[in-house]
């Protein structure tokens, strides 16, 4: 049966899959440097009931973020930054998954089944204590060399969503066709959960380079969207490229995926309430018309930055716009709430002492 696929066939449905498919070198063309900010983080502020994961964004107004200026993964040179503005990354949970937005200016650019001809996201996340964020890990080893033993606390998690199969505003990513293969994998949508120790040694969550492991699956969901697009019913495939090419506008991601995995492979970053994690993110566009390659992306940082998962007793729960419409109408139906039971009960006793009199016979009267 078709979901019942060999080892082989998953091999090379991962050759197909894993991100990016076209990888030129990942070597720089100079020494290293960097010169980060050691001191940004982004706070996931505890919001339940408020995100919906659908690519639009009117829901992300409440929630602060931070702005990013994008520059060359392999050389974050200033003189070479992404020109078209900057990434907003933002972050929420409640309790039981964490979301993330992304939010970055670029035409709009779209030509189905061609991902390098789309724009492109990567949220990357640090799994072993060793994991730089340059070379992705930063294990020393050959793709011949690189294993589990080999490269071990130098693993990192992976989330990529290539748009040229993805409908905006559909939900794509774990999906029950892909999980039953036990693999990270997204045939429909091309957003997928991997891990990797470096540029060259990275795998869809469930395979690599010795043993498969059946029980994996891909824990992410998303949604993109651009703001050229004009959406009454929603889209389907027939009404690709869904919007004129070369619009001006801005770009609008949305993830979402639990807090905490069924991982036992080191292949998930796990995220803790009140505990912080590093993370990083990298955007990939056809400038000019040209398709984009593996390594000509992007990254928001040249190093991690900190993530916090904040609690729900935190102050940061006060954080939100003072006199915004959600607060208004939460503290005005409290007290509507509060002054219908009051009369409530006032009104209830009275009709009780009324129907008490009533009914009340003299026993002379008997």
């Amino acid at each position: 049966m078709f979901l019942r696929a060999q080892p082989l066939g998953l091999l090379l449905i991962a050759a197909v899959m894993l991100f990016p498919a076209r990888i030129t070198s990942h070597h720089e063309s100079g020494p290293w440097h960097c010169d980060s900010d050691a001191g940004i983080r982004i706070r996931s502020q505890f919001r339940p009931g408020v995100i919906t994961v659908d690519g639009k964004v009117d829901d992300w107004s409440g929630v602060s973020g931070s702005d990013f200026a994008l520059l060359p993964a392999l050389d974050p040179d200033a003189g070479k930054e992404y020109n078209a503005g900057r990434l907003t990354l933002k972050a929420v949970h409640d309790g039981n998954e964490a979301y993330f937005m992304l939010q970055i200016d670029g035409n709009y650019a779209y030509t189905q089944g061609d991902d390098t001809r789309c724009a492109s996201v990567a949220l990357m996340f640090q799994i072993g204590e060793n994991a730089t964020h340059h070379r992705m890990g930063g294990c020393e080893e050959e793709p011949t060399t690189c294993t589990n033993k080999t490269c071990r606390g130098h693993e990192v998690d992976i989330v990529h969503f290539s748009l040229g199969t993805a409908i905006p505003g559909r939900l794509y990513g774990g999906n029950p066709v892909d999980n039953k293969q036990g693999y990270g994998g997204d045939r429909f949508g091309h957003l997928i959960d991997l891990y990797g120790w470096n540029p060259h040694c990275r795998y869809l969550d469930g395979l690599g380079p010795s043993e498969n492991d059946t029980s994996a699956q891909n824990d992410w969901q998303g949604s993109w969207w651009h703001s050229s697009l004009t959406d009454h019913s929603g889209f389907v495939i027939e009404d690709s490229p869904y919007a004129s090419g070369g619009q001006k506008g801005t770009y609008y991601f949305e993830f979402s995926r639990p807090l905490r995995t069924k991982d036992h492979f080191q292949q998930d970053a796990q995220f803790t309430i009140g505990r912080s994690n590093k993370v990083s993110a990298a955007f990939w566009y056809p400038e000019e018309g040209k398709p984009w390659h593996g390594s000509a992306h992007y990254s928001v940082s040249c190093d991690w930055i900190l993530l916090d998962f904040i609690s729900a007793d935190s102050s940061e729960l006060t954080s939100a716009p003072q006199g915004s419409s959600w607060d208004f109408a939460t503290t005005f139906s409290l007290f509507f709430s509060v002054v219908a039971l009051c009369l409530s009960i006032i009104v209830g006793h009275r009709l009780s002492t009324t129907t008490r009199t009533a009914n009340f016979t003299p026993m002379e009267n008997l």
